[in-house]
């Protein structure tokens, strides 16, 4: 070879070389866009991928056949408020001061991924219910709104915001080269329902569900109260659908990190707003072509809201330290991405924290139900630390923490017709200051062990752990401060005060509860 050839032969090699190493900078540059997918109201197991079959969800099955399915996956506070502050600050809600609360003002001090990663070059927005209800001020939680386009819902409680529709819309606005976060909020299956609609418009039959909770009554009322839920929750699933659909149709599916959960459990008795299994285990479904190794795994590894924010600064390749963040009380999901191993992959995933400060309306003087509780593998224990309280809300009020529905009126009209106090006692009635459950042998939560002799070891132990953590969390809880949850203003002046305006003759539109709900002649025995 001449010298002249050697000499291109070398700036051609180098070259190469040179365009390689653009190639592999770019790659690695490359973040990915987000999709966040929450219903409103739904429970584990009822999604199809989890083996409930009178619920049809080709979205979030597809999204879990891709990806990765997880089994444990768990919400600190099932609450909408709460649950999704804790979503996107990555911290537990006693940590977010008013935010702790459902209907708060939200705090200056925390902000929200989202808000981070539009400031670190996402385009950000949602359609339907993001951060709600409360009052954010001017910021944008979630991102820019996109609702405007309607369509005609199937029934008077079902949104007409055409979600899917909305999303296009949000795509089209997106600049070229910039990754978007895009947040998919739905109203549904929250209440209301049209009764009958799931039998009416959804072709079911109440023979359809293997089995009725066995915390609720079984009969055709309560059956066809969960045909109606399944209805919503199958609308909630075609517009994922959808949305699936326009992101292969763009060419943006493998490089779209797509997350679908819940924001806490389904709207009967003994789940929304408690602290049970029903209450804060939720699915959870995640896909990521681009990033998630031997997809088509199941999870079995403890995952917890607080979760999401540091998973989604990570992918976004956003700085923590310099990010503006509050301290995270959860860890990255990446690890779980990154194995090819499936089950149990982090042996330190092996519990989650739970907790509730104040809900709804309707007790005096807009007290809240504080617990805190730890959930792993075996067991299930709770602390109640105001055990004279309704946890369901007073009676005279109309037990307000629980929304109207079907299933609560039966259970209501057993105690008041025949005297039936079994499932009023576990939907209504005041709990001791400790629970204890084995999920194994009970996982309903229905057999309480907290008192039991041979448990108290167990008990002991879960109830250390629990504290100990709170208090590095600084839970003021631990350290005799907790009336200050109880002494945040709500939001809206109309529900402040609401017990005491109720009870001296004030007329209020609740909204979410049935007239019948409000037990006028009540005594507590």
């Amino acid at each position: 070879m001449s010298a002249k050839n050697s000499v291109w032969g070398g700036l051609f090699v180098g070259l190469f070389v040179w365009l390689i190493a653009c190639q592999q900078k770019e790659e690695e540059s490359k973040v990915p866009n987000i999709l966040f997918v929450i219903a409103d109201d739904l429970s584990y197991p009822h999604t199809g991928a989890y083996g409930t079959d009178w619920i049809k969800t080709p979205g979030f099955d597809r999204v879990a056949k891709e990806g990765l399915l997880f089994t444990r996956a768990y919400t600190p506070n099932a609450k909408c408020s709460p649950s999704r502050s804790i979503i996107i600050t990555g911290r537990n809600s006693w940590q977010l001061e008013e935010a702790a609360n459902h209907i708060p003002f939200f705090p200056e001090k925390f902000l929200s991924h989202v808000e981070v990663l539009g400031k670190n070059g996402y385009f950000t927005g949602f359609t339907g219910k993001g951060w709600a209800p409360g009052n954010a001020g001017e910021r944008e939680l979630t991102g820019k709104r996109f609702s405007d386009l309607k369509m005609e819902a199937p029934t008077p409680f079902i949104s007409p915001i055409d979600y899917a529709a909305n999303f296009e819309v949000f795509l089209d606005k997106k600049p070229e080269k910039e990754p978007f976060y895009f947040w998919y909020g739905s109203f549904e299956p929250h209440r209301a329902y049209t009764y009958g609609s799931g039998a009416e418009l959804g072709g079911k039959t109440t023979d359809m569900i293997d089995k009725v909770p066995p915390f609720w009554p079984d009969n055709d009322s309560v059956r066809n109260d969960l045909l109606d839920y399944a209805y919503e929750t199958e609308y909630f699933d075609q517009h994922l659908v959808k949305m699936l659909a326009t992101l292969e149709k763009r060419g943006l599916l493998e490089n779209t990190l797509i997350v679908v959960t819940s924001d806490n459990g389904m709207p009967f008795p003994r789940v929304k707003g408690q602290g049970y299994e029903y209450s804060n285990h939720l699915p959870l479904a995640i896909r990521w072509g681009d990033g998630i190794k031997n997809p088509g795994r199941v999870i079995d590894d403890f995952v917890s809201f607080v979760d999401f924010s540091p998973t989604f600064l990570e992918v976004g390749k956003v700085d923590f330290d310099s990010s503006g963040m509050a301290a995270f009380a959860g860890k990255s999901l990446i690890p779980i991405f990154n194995t090819e191993e499936e089950g149990k992959t982090d042996p330190s995933r092996n519990a989650v924290l739970i907790g509730k400060e104040r809900h709804d309306i309707g007790r005096p003087d807009d007290q809240g139900y504080p617990i805190r509780g730890i959930v792993n593998e075996e067991y299930t224990y709770i602390h109640n630390f105001e055990t004279g309280r309704w946890p369901g809300g007073n009676p005279e009020t109309g037990y307000l923490n629980t929304d109207g529905s079907p299933t609560k009126t039966v259970i209501l009209n057993q105690r008041r017709v025949s005297g039936e106090m079994k499932y009023w006692n576990l939907a209504f009635g005041k709990r001791p200051a400790e629970e204890l459950y084995d999920r194994k042998k009970d996982p309903y939560g229905l057999n309480n062990l907290a008192l039991h002799p041979e448990y108290q070891n167990i008990k002991n132990s879960l109830k250390e752990e629990l504290f100990k953590q709170l208090k590095a969390q600084e839970d003021p809880r631990m350290f005799e401060n907790g009336e200050i949850f109880d002494n945040y203003e709500y939001a809206q002046e109309s529900q402040r005060d609401f017990y005491n305006r109720y009870m001296k003759g004030e007329s209020f539109k609740t909204g979410w509860v049935n007239e019948s709900d409000f037990e006028t002649d009540f005594k507590d025995k």
